[in-house]
Protein backbone atom coordinates (compact mmCIF):
# COMPACT_ATOMS: atom_id res chain seq x y z
CA UNK A 1 0.00 0.00 0.00
CA UNK A 2 1.14 3.50 -0.14
CA UNK A 3 2.90 4.84 2.54
CA UNK A 4 3.54 8.37 3.71
CA UNK A 5 5.17 11.23 1.19
CA UNK A 6 8.81 11.77 1.32
CA UNK A 7 10.44 14.85 1.91
CA UNK A 8 10.90 15.08 -1.68
CA UNK A 9 7.12 14.56 -2.97
CA UNK A 10 6.96 10.83 -3.39
CA UNK A 11 4.13 8.89 -2.22
CA UNK A 12 5.72 5.60 -1.69
CA UNK A 13 4.53 2.24 -3.55
CA UNK A 14 5.75 -0.86 -2.92
CA UNK A 15 6.20 -1.15 -7.16
CA UNK A 16 8.58 2.14 -6.78
CA UNK A 17 11.14 0.42 -4.14
CA UNK A 18 11.00 -3.00 -6.02
CA UNK A 19 13.39 -4.13 -8.50
CA UNK A 20 11.65 -6.59 -11.09
CA UNK A 21 13.40 -9.33 -12.79
CA UNK A 22 11.77 -10.62 -16.12
CA UNK A 23 11.32 -14.38 -17.05
CA UNK A 24 10.92 -15.01 -20.86
CA UNK A 25 9.48 -18.44 -20.61
CA UNK A 26 10.23 -20.22 -23.65
CA UNK A 27 14.09 -19.63 -23.49
CA UNK A 28 14.77 -20.37 -19.66
CA UNK A 29 14.17 -23.81 -18.35
CA UNK A 30 13.14 -26.97 -19.66
CA UNK A 31 11.81 -29.67 -17.18
CA UNK A 32 10.05 -32.08 -19.80
CA UNK A 33 12.87 -32.47 -22.79
CA UNK A 34 10.82 -30.73 -25.41
CA UNK A 35 13.46 -28.11 -25.80
CA UNK A 36 10.64 -25.28 -24.99
CA UNK A 37 11.15 -23.40 -21.61
CA UNK A 38 8.31 -24.52 -19.19
CA UNK A 39 6.76 -23.36 -15.84
CA UNK A 40 7.83 -25.96 -13.92
CA UNK A 41 11.28 -24.71 -15.24
CA UNK A 42 10.97 -21.17 -13.58
CA UNK A 43 9.45 -22.85 -10.54
CA UNK A 44 12.75 -24.57 -10.50
CA UNK A 45 15.02 -21.80 -10.59
CA UNK A 46 13.08 -19.55 -8.48
CA UNK A 47 15.97 -19.81 -5.94
CA UNK A 48 18.26 -18.48 -8.48
CA UNK A 49 16.02 -15.32 -8.82
CA UNK A 50 15.40 -15.00 -5.02
CA UNK A 51 19.16 -15.10 -4.61
CA UNK A 52 19.37 -12.01 -6.61
CA UNK A 53 17.26 -10.08 -3.77
CA UNK A 54 15.13 -8.78 -6.70
CA UNK A 55 11.09 -7.90 -5.08
CA UNK A 56 8.71 -9.02 -8.36
CA UNK A 57 8.99 -11.04 -11.38
CA UNK A 58 7.26 -9.94 -14.80
CA UNK A 59 6.04 -13.43 -16.52
CA UNK A 60 6.16 -12.79 -20.60
CA UNK A 61 3.36 -14.16 -22.08
CA UNK A 62 2.48 -17.28 -20.52
CA UNK A 63 -1.21 -17.84 -22.81
CA UNK A 64 -1.91 -20.38 -25.27
CA UNK A 65 -0.80 -18.83 -29.07
CA UNK A 66 -0.01 -19.87 -32.02
CA UNK A 67 3.77 -18.53 -31.85
CA UNK A 68 3.98 -16.60 -34.48
CA UNK A 69 5.30 -13.69 -32.30
CA UNK A 70 6.52 -15.79 -29.52
CA UNK A 71 3.56 -15.23 -27.38
CA UNK A 72 2.59 -12.12 -28.31
CA UNK A 73 0.04 -13.47 -30.20
CA UNK A 74 -2.83 -14.64 -27.53
CA UNK A 75 -4.88 -17.58 -29.03
CA UNK A 76 -7.36 -17.67 -25.44
CA UNK A 77 -6.19 -14.98 -22.55
CA UNK A 78 -7.50 -16.88 -19.42
CA UNK A 79 -5.42 -19.94 -20.55
CA UNK A 80 -1.55 -21.56 -20.16
CA UNK A 81 0.07 -22.29 -23.14
CA UNK A 82 0.20 -26.62 -23.62
CA UNK A 83 3.75 -26.16 -23.96
CA UNK A 84 4.47 -24.51 -20.83
CA UNK A 85 2.23 -26.75 -18.60
CA UNK A 86 -1.30 -26.35 -17.06
CA UNK A 87 -3.18 -23.79 -14.71
CA UNK A 88 -1.94 -25.75 -11.87
CA UNK A 89 1.34 -24.96 -12.73
CA UNK A 90 0.87 -21.66 -12.94
CA UNK A 91 -1.00 -21.20 -9.33
CA UNK A 92 2.31 -23.32 -8.03
CA UNK A 93 4.36 -20.78 -9.38
CA UNK A 94 2.16 -17.94 -7.87
CA UNK A 95 2.45 -19.99 -4.69
CA UNK A 96 6.16 -20.25 -4.93
CA UNK A 97 7.01 -17.40 -5.69
CA UNK A 98 5.05 -15.59 -2.68
CA UNK A 99 6.75 -18.25 -0.44
CA UNK A 100 10.02 -16.64 -1.61
CA UNK A 101 9.10 -13.08 -0.39
CA UNK A 102 8.72 -11.99 -4.53
CA UNK A 103 5.39 -10.67 -6.73
CA UNK A 104 4.39 -11.62 -9.79
CA UNK A 105 3.24 -9.54 -12.36
CA UNK A 106 2.25 -10.98 -16.31
CA UNK A 107 2.72 -9.66 -19.89
CA UNK A 108 -1.31 -8.72 -21.15
CA UNK A 109 -1.65 -8.15 -25.01
CA UNK A 110 -4.84 -6.68 -25.53
CA UNK A 111 -4.23 -4.29 -28.41
CA UNK A 112 -4.57 -7.13 -30.51
CA UNK A 113 -4.72 -10.99 -30.12
CA UNK A 114 -4.11 -13.89 -32.64
CA UNK A 115 -6.43 -14.48 -35.83
CA UNK A 116 -7.11 -17.86 -34.02
CA UNK A 117 -8.69 -16.09 -30.66
CA UNK A 118 -12.38 -17.33 -31.07
CA UNK A 119 -13.21 -13.57 -31.10
CA UNK A 120 -11.60 -12.87 -34.04
CA UNK A 121 -12.94 -16.41 -35.43
CA UNK A 122 -16.40 -15.44 -34.93
CA UNK A 123 -15.61 -11.30 -36.09
CA UNK A 124 -14.80 -12.65 -39.46
CA UNK A 125 -17.16 -15.47 -40.05
CA UNK A 126 -19.58 -12.49 -41.34
CA UNK A 127 -20.43 -8.84 -41.41
CA UNK A 128 -23.16 -9.03 -38.90
CA UNK A 129 -21.47 -11.54 -36.78
CA UNK A 130 -22.15 -10.92 -33.21
CA UNK A 131 -18.00 -10.04 -32.19
CA UNK A 132 -17.51 -8.19 -35.76
CA UNK A 133 -16.88 -4.93 -33.80
CA UNK A 134 -14.31 -7.06 -31.11
CA UNK A 135 -11.69 -5.61 -34.50
CA UNK A 136 -11.28 -2.96 -36.65
CA UNK A 137 -12.95 -3.53 -40.37
CA UNK A 138 -13.07 -1.74 -43.30
CA UNK A 139 -14.21 -1.88 -46.88
CA UNK A 140 -10.99 -0.55 -48.29
CA UNK A 141 -10.70 1.71 -51.14
CA UNK A 142 -11.11 1.58 -55.09
CA UNK A 143 -14.01 -0.52 -54.49
CA UNK A 144 -11.87 -2.89 -51.55
CA UNK A 145 -9.33 -3.57 -53.93
CA UNK A 146 -6.99 -1.13 -51.70
CA UNK A 147 -6.23 -1.10 -47.89
CA UNK A 148 -7.95 2.02 -46.15
CA UNK A 149 -5.14 3.58 -45.63
CA UNK A 150 -1.25 3.76 -45.64
CA UNK A 151 -0.61 2.28 -42.32
CA UNK A 152 2.56 -0.01 -42.20
CA UNK A 153 2.72 -2.87 -39.67
CA UNK A 154 6.02 -2.40 -37.64
CA UNK A 155 6.65 -6.38 -38.93
CA UNK A 156 6.46 -4.96 -42.53
CA UNK A 157 4.50 -4.65 -45.11
CA UNK A 158 0.61 -3.04 -44.73
CA UNK A 159 -1.39 -2.49 -41.61
CA UNK A 160 -4.01 -3.93 -43.41
CA UNK A 161 -5.34 -7.94 -44.86
CA UNK A 162 -8.01 -8.41 -47.14
CA UNK A 163 -9.97 -11.53 -45.84
CA UNK A 164 -11.31 -13.68 -48.31
CA UNK A 165 -14.61 -14.09 -46.38
CA UNK A 166 -15.89 -10.92 -46.81
CA UNK A 167 -13.57 -9.06 -48.72
CA UNK A 168 -13.37 -6.59 -46.11
CA UNK A 169 -9.91 -5.25 -44.61
CA UNK A 170 -8.91 -5.74 -40.84
CA UNK A 171 -6.55 -3.79 -39.15
CA UNK A 172 -3.14 -5.23 -37.74
CA UNK A 173 -0.36 -2.90 -36.55
CA UNK A 174 2.01 -5.79 -36.26
CA UNK A 175 1.74 -9.47 -37.75
CA UNK A 176 -1.07 -10.42 -40.57
CA UNK A 177 -1.93 -13.29 -37.72
CA UNK A 178 -2.01 -10.37 -34.69
CA UNK A 179 -5.51 -8.65 -35.84
CA UNK A 180 -6.12 -5.30 -33.52
CA UNK A 181 -8.62 -5.14 -31.20
CA UNK A 182 -11.44 -2.57 -30.87
CA UNK A 183 -11.54 -0.61 -28.01
CA UNK A 184 -14.27 1.50 -29.48
CA UNK A 185 -16.40 -1.50 -28.99
CA UNK A 186 -17.90 -1.27 -25.23
CA UNK A 187 -18.44 -5.32 -25.29
CA UNK A 188 -14.80 -5.80 -26.77
CA UNK A 189 -13.43 -3.63 -24.03
CA UNK A 190 -15.53 -5.41 -21.53
CA UNK A 191 -14.46 -8.43 -22.51
CA UNK A 192 -11.04 -7.85 -22.12
CA UNK A 193 -11.41 -6.45 -18.63
CA UNK A 194 -12.93 -9.76 -17.84
CA UNK A 195 -9.95 -11.35 -18.73
CA UNK A 196 -7.64 -8.71 -16.72
CA UNK A 197 -9.96 -9.38 -13.67
CA UNK A 198 -8.98 -13.17 -14.24
CA UNK A 199 -5.36 -13.23 -12.94
CA UNK A 200 -5.80 -10.66 -10.68
CA UNK A 201 -8.49 -12.87 -8.95
CA UNK A 202 -5.87 -15.31 -8.45
CA UNK A 203 -3.44 -13.25 -7.00
CA UNK A 204 -1.09 -11.66 -9.12
CA UNK A 205 -0.01 -8.26 -8.69
CA UNK A 206 -0.63 -6.39 -11.44
CA UNK A 207 0.21 -6.56 -15.15
CA UNK A 208 2.73 -5.05 -18.05
CA UNK A 209 0.70 -4.06 -20.79
CA UNK A 210 2.21 -4.71 -24.40
CA UNK A 211 2.23 -1.60 -26.68
CA UNK A 212 -0.91 -0.46 -24.46
CA UNK A 213 -0.45 3.37 -25.61
CA UNK A 214 -1.52 1.73 -29.20
CA UNK A 215 -4.97 0.57 -28.34
CA UNK A 216 -7.00 4.42 -29.63
CA UNK A 217 -7.30 4.56 -33.36
CA UNK A 218 -7.63 7.74 -35.17
CA UNK A 219 -10.97 8.56 -36.26
CA UNK A 220 -11.67 7.92 -39.88
CA UNK A 221 -8.68 5.81 -39.97
CA UNK A 222 -6.55 9.08 -42.49
CA UNK A 223 -3.35 8.68 -44.35
CA UNK A 224 -0.35 9.20 -41.93
CA UNK A 225 0.65 12.86 -41.51
CA UNK A 226 4.43 13.64 -43.73
CA UNK A 227 6.37 14.27 -40.28
CA UNK A 228 5.21 10.26 -39.28
CA UNK A 229 5.80 8.38 -42.06
CA UNK A 230 9.26 7.34 -40.89
CA UNK A 231 8.20 7.34 -37.10
CA UNK A 232 4.30 6.08 -37.35
CA UNK A 233 4.74 4.74 -33.57
CA UNK A 234 4.60 8.33 -32.78
CA UNK A 235 1.07 8.63 -34.27
CA UNK A 236 -0.64 5.22 -32.84
CA UNK A 237 0.57 6.30 -29.32
CA UNK A 238 -0.72 9.19 -29.77
CA UNK A 239 -4.59 8.29 -30.39
CA UNK A 240 -7.60 10.63 -28.75
CA UNK A 241 -9.23 8.46 -26.62
CA UNK A 242 -6.55 6.42 -25.11
CA UNK A 243 -6.41 7.99 -21.57
CA UNK A 244 -10.11 7.47 -21.43
CA UNK A 245 -9.83 3.71 -22.13
CA UNK A 246 -6.74 3.51 -19.86
CA UNK A 247 -8.71 5.34 -16.67
CA UNK A 248 -11.57 2.84 -17.52
CA UNK A 249 -9.55 -0.25 -17.25
CA UNK A 250 -7.84 1.17 -14.39
CA UNK A 251 -11.43 1.51 -12.69
CA UNK A 252 -13.04 -1.70 -13.90
CA UNK A 253 -10.01 -4.23 -13.84
CA UNK A 254 -7.97 -3.00 -10.62
CA UNK A 255 -11.08 -1.61 -8.71
CA UNK A 256 -8.40 0.48 -6.62
CA UNK A 257 -6.94 -2.79 -5.46
CA UNK A 258 -2.48 -2.09 -4.83
CA UNK A 259 -1.76 -3.38 -7.77
CA UNK A 260 1.10 -2.45 -10.68
CA UNK A 261 -0.06 -1.02 -14.03
CA UNK A 262 3.10 -1.30 -16.12
CA UNK A 263 2.72 -0.20 -19.99
CA UNK A 264 4.75 -0.32 -22.28
CA UNK A 265 5.69 3.26 -23.99
CA UNK A 266 6.57 2.68 -27.75
CA UNK A 267 6.35 5.51 -29.02
CA UNK A 268 4.68 7.35 -25.75
CA UNK A 269 6.82 11.02 -25.46
CA UNK A 270 8.03 11.85 -22.03
CA UNK A 271 5.38 14.77 -22.27
CA UNK A 272 2.94 12.10 -22.30
CA UNK A 273 4.53 10.12 -20.00
CA UNK A 274 3.66 12.66 -17.45
CA UNK A 275 -0.12 12.51 -17.91
CA UNK A 276 -0.09 8.74 -18.50
CA UNK A 277 1.46 8.12 -14.96
CA UNK A 278 1.12 11.37 -12.86
CA UNK A 279 0.78 10.57 -9.08
CA UNK A 280 -2.78 10.40 -8.22
CA UNK A 281 -4.64 10.25 -11.48
CA UNK A 282 -2.28 8.77 -14.36
CA UNK A 283 -3.96 5.29 -15.15
CA UNK A 284 -0.95 3.49 -15.31
CA UNK A 285 2.23 3.85 -12.41
CA UNK A 286 5.08 3.84 -14.47
CA UNK A 287 5.94 2.89 -18.12
CA UNK A 288 8.91 1.20 -19.73
CA UNK A 289 10.12 3.52 -22.32
CA UNK A 290 12.39 2.98 -25.72
CA UNK A 291 14.41 6.10 -25.92
CA UNK A 292 17.63 4.90 -24.07
CA UNK A 293 17.15 1.30 -25.33
CA UNK A 294 17.02 2.01 -28.64
CA UNK A 295 19.14 4.84 -28.85
CA UNK A 296 21.59 3.22 -31.58
CA UNK A 297 18.45 2.33 -33.93
CA UNK A 298 17.72 4.84 -36.69
CA UNK A 299 14.83 3.13 -38.39
CA UNK A 300 13.27 -0.36 -37.66
CA UNK A 301 16.28 -2.64 -37.92
CA UNK A 302 19.08 0.28 -38.94
CA UNK A 303 21.82 0.65 -36.75
CA UNK A 304 23.41 3.79 -36.07
CA UNK A 305 26.34 5.44 -34.05
CA UNK A 306 25.55 6.72 -30.53
CA UNK A 307 27.66 8.95 -27.49
CA UNK A 308 27.37 8.85 -23.83
CA UNK A 309 26.06 12.31 -23.98
CA UNK A 310 23.29 11.06 -25.89
CA UNK A 311 22.65 8.22 -23.54
CA UNK A 312 22.84 10.89 -20.60
CA UNK A 313 20.64 13.41 -22.31
CA UNK A 314 17.70 10.72 -22.60
CA UNK A 315 17.96 10.85 -19.06
CA UNK A 316 18.00 14.42 -18.54
CA UNK A 317 15.20 14.92 -20.80
CA UNK A 318 12.80 12.72 -18.93
CA UNK A 319 13.91 14.32 -15.69
CA UNK A 320 12.89 17.44 -16.97
CA UNK A 321 9.71 16.99 -18.98
CA UNK A 322 8.13 14.43 -16.78
CA UNK A 323 8.66 15.95 -13.63
CA UNK A 324 9.91 15.12 -10.08
CA UNK A 325 7.25 12.84 -9.24
CA UNK A 326 6.10 11.06 -12.35
CA UNK A 327 7.20 7.21 -11.59
CA UNK A 328 9.80 6.13 -14.27
CA UNK A 329 11.15 2.69 -15.22
CA UNK A 330 14.85 1.92 -15.98
CA UNK A 331 14.84 -1.22 -18.65
CA UNK A 332 18.07 -0.83 -20.79
CA UNK A 333 17.33 -4.96 -21.81
CA UNK A 334 14.83 -7.05 -22.16
CA UNK A 335 12.82 -9.51 -25.21
CA UNK A 336 12.89 -7.15 -27.59
CA UNK A 337 16.68 -5.92 -27.55
CA UNK A 338 20.36 -7.02 -27.71
CA UNK A 339 21.92 -8.74 -24.62
CA UNK A 340 23.31 -5.65 -21.95
CA UNK A 341 26.41 -6.48 -22.24
CA UNK A 342 27.02 -6.33 -25.86
CA UNK A 343 24.93 -3.51 -26.13
CA UNK A 344 26.33 -0.82 -23.63
CA UNK A 345 29.27 -2.36 -22.33
CA UNK A 346 32.50 -3.95 -23.66
CA UNK A 347 32.83 -7.56 -24.68
CA UNK A 348 36.46 -7.56 -25.69
CA UNK A 349 38.15 -9.83 -23.63
CA UNK A 350 36.48 -11.52 -19.95
CA UNK A 351 38.01 -9.11 -17.44
CA UNK A 352 35.86 -6.27 -19.40
CA UNK A 353 33.08 -8.08 -19.91
CA UNK A 354 32.79 -9.12 -16.13
CA UNK A 355 33.72 -4.90 -14.95
CA UNK A 356 31.01 -3.34 -17.85
CA UNK A 357 28.60 -5.75 -16.97
CA UNK A 358 28.66 -5.28 -13.37
CA UNK A 359 29.09 -1.13 -14.23
CA UNK A 360 25.63 -1.27 -16.14
CA UNK A 361 24.24 -3.15 -13.03
CA UNK A 362 25.03 -0.18 -11.36
CA UNK A 363 23.39 2.34 -13.72
CA UNK A 364 19.95 0.10 -13.52
CA UNK A 365 20.10 0.16 -9.88
CA UNK A 366 21.22 4.11 -8.99
CA UNK A 367 19.29 5.87 -12.06
CA UNK A 368 16.31 7.24 -11.01
CA UNK A 369 13.22 4.64 -11.51
CA UNK A 370 12.16 1.33 -10.76
CA UNK A 371 14.93 -1.18 -12.08
CA UNK A 372 14.30 -4.10 -14.73
CA UNK A 373 16.77 -6.81 -15.16
CA UNK A 374 16.11 -9.32 -17.98
CA UNK A 375 16.61 -13.23 -17.51
CA UNK A 376 20.69 -13.70 -18.29
CA UNK A 377 22.02 -10.10 -18.00
CA UNK A 378 23.05 -10.85 -14.41
CA UNK A 379 25.55 -13.50 -15.61
CA UNK A 380 26.34 -11.27 -18.38
CA UNK A 381 24.95 -13.23 -21.19
CA UNK A 382 25.85 -11.55 -24.52
CA UNK A 383 24.54 -11.91 -28.53
CA UNK A 384 24.83 -14.54 -30.56
CA UNK A 385 27.27 -14.61 -33.71
CA UNK A 386 24.32 -14.93 -36.00
CA UNK A 387 25.70 -15.21 -39.64
CA UNK A 388 22.86 -15.64 -41.94
CA UNK A 389 18.89 -14.94 -42.01
CA UNK A 390 18.31 -18.83 -42.00
CA UNK A 391 19.55 -18.40 -37.97
CA UNK A 392 17.24 -16.24 -36.99
CA UNK A 393 13.51 -16.88 -35.52
CA UNK A 394 11.74 -13.52 -35.49
CA UNK A 395 9.21 -12.57 -37.40
CA UNK A 396 9.96 -8.67 -37.41
CA UNK A 397 13.71 -9.95 -38.85
CA UNK A 398 11.99 -12.05 -41.55
CA UNK A 399 9.80 -9.06 -42.23
CA UNK A 400 12.21 -6.87 -42.78
CA UNK A 401 14.24 -9.16 -45.07
CA UNK A 402 11.34 -9.46 -47.71
CA UNK A 403 10.93 -5.91 -47.33
CA UNK A 404 14.01 -4.79 -47.92
CA UNK A 405 16.71 -7.54 -48.97
CA UNK A 406 13.92 -9.57 -51.44
CA UNK A 407 12.52 -6.58 -53.34
CA UNK A 408 16.54 -5.33 -53.79
CA UNK A 409 16.33 -2.47 -51.84
CA UNK A 410 19.15 -3.62 -49.62
CA UNK A 411 21.85 -5.36 -50.03
CA UNK A 412 22.11 -8.80 -48.11
CA UNK A 413 25.43 -7.88 -46.28
CA UNK A 414 24.44 -4.52 -45.65
CA UNK A 415 20.68 -6.19 -44.04
CA UNK A 416 22.75 -8.75 -41.95
CA UNK A 417 25.22 -6.54 -40.45
CA UNK A 418 22.95 -4.10 -39.15
CA UNK A 419 20.24 -6.72 -37.94
CA UNK A 420 22.67 -7.98 -36.04
CA UNK A 421 23.19 -5.28 -33.95
CA UNK A 422 19.84 -4.43 -33.48
CA UNK A 423 17.59 -7.77 -33.66
CA UNK A 424 15.20 -9.23 -31.01
CA UNK A 425 16.71 -13.10 -31.21
CA UNK A 426 20.16 -11.94 -29.22
CA UNK A 427 17.50 -11.99 -26.23
CA UNK A 428 15.79 -15.06 -27.08
CA UNK A 429 19.04 -18.13 -26.81
CA UNK A 430 18.05 -20.43 -23.95
CA UNK A 431 19.55 -19.26 -20.37
CA UNK A 432 23.16 -20.72 -19.81
CA UNK A 433 22.77 -22.83 -16.41
CA UNK A 434 25.95 -24.81 -16.79
CA UNK A 435 28.80 -25.25 -19.16
CA UNK A 436 27.12 -28.52 -20.59
CA UNK A 437 26.30 -28.37 -24.25
CA UNK A 438 22.66 -27.71 -23.74
CA UNK A 439 23.48 -24.87 -20.88
CA UNK A 440 21.31 -26.85 -18.41
CA UNK A 441 18.39 -25.37 -20.39
CA UNK A 442 17.17 -28.71 -21.42
CA UNK A 443 17.83 -32.44 -21.70
CA UNK A 444 16.64 -32.34 -25.13
CA UNK A 445 17.13 -30.40 -28.59
CA UNK A 446 16.73 -26.52 -27.68
CA UNK A 447 13.96 -24.74 -29.59
CA UNK A 448 17.03 -22.03 -30.58
CA UNK A 449 20.74 -21.72 -30.80
CA UNK A 450 22.36 -21.82 -27.46
CA UNK A 451 25.36 -19.84 -27.28
CA UNK A 452 28.70 -21.16 -28.03
CA UNK A 453 30.22 -19.47 -24.92
CA UNK A 454 28.11 -21.22 -22.75
CA UNK A 455 31.41 -23.19 -21.86
CA UNK A 456 32.33 -19.52 -20.11
CA UNK A 457 29.85 -18.04 -19.42
CA UNK A 458 26.97 -19.72 -17.38
CA UNK A 459 24.74 -19.29 -13.35
CA UNK A 460 27.20 -22.43 -12.04
CA UNK A 461 30.04 -20.73 -12.62
CA UNK A 462 28.67 -17.08 -11.62
CA UNK A 463 27.11 -18.19 -8.80
CA UNK A 464 30.44 -20.21 -7.73
CA UNK A 465 32.60 -16.92 -7.93
CA UNK A 466 31.80 -13.98 -5.40
CA UNK A 467 33.16 -11.95 -7.52
CA UNK A 468 31.13 -12.30 -10.54
CA UNK A 469 28.40 -10.12 -12.10
CA UNK A 470 25.56 -12.16 -10.15
CA UNK A 471 26.80 -11.32 -6.69
CA UNK A 472 27.68 -7.67 -8.13
CA UNK A 473 24.33 -7.32 -9.09
CA UNK A 474 22.80 -9.42 -5.59
CA UNK A 475 25.28 -6.60 -3.67
CA UNK A 476 23.69 -3.67 -5.97
CA UNK A 477 20.34 -4.53 -5.35
CA UNK A 478 21.13 -4.90 -1.39
CA UNK A 479 22.46 -1.61 -1.35
CA UNK A 480 19.74 0.28 -3.27
CA UNK A 481 17.19 -1.35 -0.87
CA UNK A 482 19.23 0.20 1.82
CA UNK A 483 20.14 3.68 0.61
CA UNK A 484 16.78 5.87 0.37
CA UNK A 485 18.63 8.30 -1.84
CA UNK A 486 18.85 5.62 -4.58
CA UNK A 487 15.51 4.76 -5.05
CA UNK A 488 13.41 8.36 -4.05
CA UNK A 489 16.18 10.78 -4.45
CA UNK A 490 15.99 13.71 -7.19
CA UNK A 491 18.48 13.22 -10.12
CA UNK A 492 20.94 15.34 -11.53
CA UNK A 493 23.39 14.49 -14.09
CA UNK A 494 26.79 16.41 -12.99
CA UNK A 495 29.01 16.27 -16.36
CA UNK A 496 26.30 16.33 -19.38
CA UNK A 497 28.85 16.64 -22.00
CA UNK A 498 31.55 14.36 -20.72
CA UNK A 499 32.06 11.55 -23.61
CA UNK A 500 33.66 8.54 -20.92
CA UNK A 501 31.72 9.56 -17.39
CA UNK A 502 28.38 9.17 -16.58
CA UNK A 503 28.68 10.75 -13.25
CA UNK A 504 25.10 12.01 -11.30
CA UNK A 505 24.02 12.56 -7.98
CA UNK A 506 20.96 11.17 -6.61
CA UNK A 507 19.32 13.47 -3.21
CA UNK A 508 16.92 13.44 -0.50
CA UNK A 509 16.66 15.78 1.61
CA UNK A 510 20.55 16.26 3.49
CA UNK A 511 21.37 12.73 1.97
CA UNK A 512 23.08 12.16 -1.53
CA UNK A 513 24.63 9.86 -3.24
CA UNK A 514 27.36 10.37 -5.33
CA UNK A 515 27.47 7.49 -8.75
CA UNK A 516 30.16 7.57 -10.89
CA UNK A 517 30.61 5.74 -14.00
CA UNK A 518 33.44 5.25 -16.36
CA UNK A 519 31.88 4.11 -19.82
CA UNK A 520 34.92 3.44 -21.84
CA UNK A 521 38.18 1.60 -22.60
CA UNK A 522 40.61 4.67 -21.17
CA UNK A 523 41.51 6.53 -17.82
CA UNK A 524 39.26 9.38 -16.86
CA UNK A 525 39.63 11.70 -14.07
CA UNK A 526 36.77 12.67 -12.12
CA UNK A 527 36.78 16.66 -10.55
CA UNK A 528 34.60 16.26 -7.17
CA UNK A 529 31.85 18.37 -6.85
CA UNK A 530 33.21 20.31 -3.31
CA UNK A 531 29.86 18.97 -1.64
CA UNK A 532 30.92 15.44 -1.88
CA UNK A 533 34.65 15.93 -1.04
CA UNK A 534 35.12 13.47 2.67
CA UNK A 535 31.95 10.92 0.99
CA UNK A 536 31.95 7.80 2.88
CA UNK A 537 32.20 4.87 -0.42
CA UNK A 538 29.53 2.59 -0.52
CA UNK A 539 30.42 0.47 -3.37
CA UNK A 540 33.53 0.50 -5.93
CA UNK A 541 34.30 -1.89 -8.75
CA UNK A 542 37.36 -2.07 -10.81
CA UNK A 543 39.07 0.44 -8.82
CA UNK A 544 42.74 0.86 -9.06
CA UNK A 545 44.59 0.40 -6.64
CA UNK A 546 41.67 -1.22 -4.82
CA UNK A 547 43.11 -0.07 -1.23
CA UNK A 548 41.50 3.41 -2.82
CA UNK A 549 38.11 2.52 -3.11
CA UNK A 550 37.81 2.21 1.18
CA UNK A 551 39.22 6.22 1.59
CA UNK A 552 36.99 8.99 1.40
CA UNK A 553 36.38 10.64 -1.88
CA UNK A 554 39.45 13.61 -2.54
CA UNK A 555 38.76 16.23 -4.58
CA UNK A 556 40.14 14.63 -8.07
CA UNK A 557 39.96 10.63 -8.66
CA UNK A 558 40.82 8.56 -11.72
CA UNK A 559 38.72 5.81 -12.96
CA UNK A 560 39.88 2.65 -14.47
CA UNK A 561 38.04 1.85 -17.82
CA UNK A 562 34.63 0.57 -17.04
CA UNK A 563 34.94 1.31 -13.20
CA UNK A 564 31.72 2.63 -11.34
CA UNK A 565 32.47 3.80 -7.58
CA UNK A 566 29.10 5.20 -4.98
CA UNK A 567 29.44 7.40 -2.96
CA UNK A 568 27.31 8.69 0.05
CA UNK A 569 27.40 11.69 1.70
CA UNK A 570 24.84 13.64 4.63
CA UNK A 571 25.18 17.30 5.05
CA UNK A 572 24.23 19.45 7.72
Amino acid sequence: MAGDPTCNGHVRHWWKEAVFYQVWPRSFQDTNGDGIGDIPGVIARLDHIAGLGVDAIWLSPHYDSPNVDNGYDVRDYVSVAAEFGMMADFDRLLAETKARGMRLIVDMVVNHSSDEHAWFVESRAARDSDKRDFYVWHPGREGGTKPPNDWRSFFGGSAWSRDATTGDWYMHLFHEKQPDLNWESAAAREAIFEAMRFWLDKGVDGFRLDVIAFVSKEPGLPDYPPRHRKAPEYYHADGPRLMEHLTRMREEVYRGADKVAVGEAFGVTFEQAARLVAEGTGPLDMLIHFDAVRIDRAEGWRWKPFTLPDLKRVFSEQERLMGRTAWRTICLSNHDNPRLVSHFGDTSTPALRRRSAILLATLILTLKGTPFVYQGDEIGMTNYPFARIEEYDDVEAKGAWTDHVETGAVAAEEFLENMWRTTRDHARTPMQWDASPTGGFTTGTPWFHVHPDVGVINAATERADEGSIYHGYRRLIALRKATPPLVYGDYADLAPDDPRLFVFERRIGEEACLVALNMSSEDATLTVPERFVGAAPLMAEGAEPAGDAAAPLGGEIMLAPWESRIWRTTEG
